[in-house]
């Protein structure tokens, strides 16, 4: 078996590759979902080297600090024998199969020289991330032990997630009151409760295709497709005056498009929430390039939008008012705990995302999009 020269190894300041890999609990797990909280990667190589059991054996003895609110560790294995000797311990503990390499190709694990017999032996380290995905330190382990010690000596010195940069962070977004008049939050409303809303779902690849699934322990909410061209015409005009100059001033980012018209309701009755999430990770959705939440009313608990990569804290916007972040952030919609909160949420990208869009629109579901860009400017 050949492969290509590893990548240098990130060290402290530099991004952390992302990557999907399978776990025992799920086959596509996407590493930066992870964000929000401080992560060690331990490339061990396999559990049965003495160093490595030393390894697991020092972090299984701290779950004060591996807890899934302070951080998280992984283990990315790649001998095949583990898969039936370790298992997810959740809060806190998981697993990589990284029996194809995937992952320690990312992280330049793999030893330029090959050994005897042609394989390439693996370098064994820790890496210690902070809450946005970048490198903090990069320990190798010893000749004969893992330096667990120094790890987590040092993760005991980190402050918590949401100070991890020295100081409490604001997620980079906007927050636009008066987007939309109070009639116009009403009239949206009426439209949803005339009509009601079907289950939503959300998107994930899925052997090479962007398919729609369902699952209400990730996602629990009710959606009302607009269809009314007038009505939409309007909210677009609104857009058009209120929130695209803003991403321009704020992005330089000039918005030509925008994608889908509904009214979503989160339910209390229904556990209506959303689990930590980006709104650009699979084929059929990366031409999106912004994200708009629109709250229509005020009278829910629950419901508030937050970015666990830059700490807990969460926004509401007053009713018309407009959350807007980039597609690219991770960010979840916590429980509605009484009442029903409803938003308009479309997507807005330019027209370069729109030929993107439709080159990609063949891998959407199991039949292909119709999308089509169509002319320059075009409102779709």
């Amino acid at each position: 078996m050949t492969y290509a020269l590893p990548v240098r190894m990130p060290t402290a300041g530099d991004p952390a590759p992302v990557f999907t890999q399978r776990t025992p609990q799920n086959p596509r797990y996407n590493f930066d979902s992870a964000a929000g909280r401080w992560l060690v990667l331990c490339f061990l190589g396999s559990s049965a080297d003495p160093a490595a059991a030393e390894a697991l054996a020092a972090v299984a003895a701290r779950p004060d600090l591996f807890n899934d609110d302070r951080a998280s560790f992984f283990g990315v294995t790649n001998d095949p024998a583990d898969e039936a000797q370790l298992a997810n311990r959740v809060p806190g503990y998981r697993w990589f199969w990284d029996f194809d390499l995937t992952v320690a190709r990312a992280y330049g694990a793999m030893t330029p020289d090959p050994q005897p017999g042609g394989q390439l032996a693996l370098k064994r380290f820790w890496l210690v991330i902070d809450p946005t995905l970048r490198v903090v330190a990069n320990i190798p382990f010893a000749p004969e032990a893992s330096n667990a010690a120094q790890v987590l000596a040092l993760l005991d010195s980190l402050p918590p997630p949401a100070r991890f940069a020295g100081i409490e962070l604001q997620a980079p977004i906007l927050v636009l009151p008066r987007v939309f008049e109070p009639e116009v939050c009403a009239q949206l409303i009426d439209l949803y409760e005339a009509h009601g809303g079907t289950e939503s779902g959300f998107m994930r690849e899925v052997n090479g295709r962007t398919v729609g699934v369902n699952d209400r322990s990730h996602k629990s909410r009710k959606d009302f497709t607009i269809e009314d061209r007038d009505l939409i015409g309007s909210l677009q005009a609104r857009f058009l005056r209120r929130v695209v100059p803003e991403i321009a001033k704020v992005h330089q980012y000039h918005v030509t498009r925008m994608e889908r018209y509904i009214v979503s309701c989160y339910a209390a009755e229904d556990g209506g929430h959303f689990g930590a999430h980006r709104d650009n990770t699979t084929t059929g959705t990366a031409h999106r390039r912004f994200a708009v939440s629109v709250n229509l009313n005020a009278d829910f608990d629950g419901g508030e939008v937050s970015f666990p990569e830059y700490g807990p804290r969460s926004f509401k916007a007053p009713p018309g008012g407009a959350v807007v972040f980039s597609c690219s952030l991770l960010h979840k919609v916590s429980r509605v705990t009484r009442g029903r909160r409803y938003a308009f949420l479309p997507f807005l990208y330019d027209d370069a995302a729109a030929r993107l869009r439709e080159r990609n629109a063949a891998f959407v579901g199991d039949q292909g999009s119709a999308y089509r860009a169509g002319e320059a400017g075009q409102a779709r």
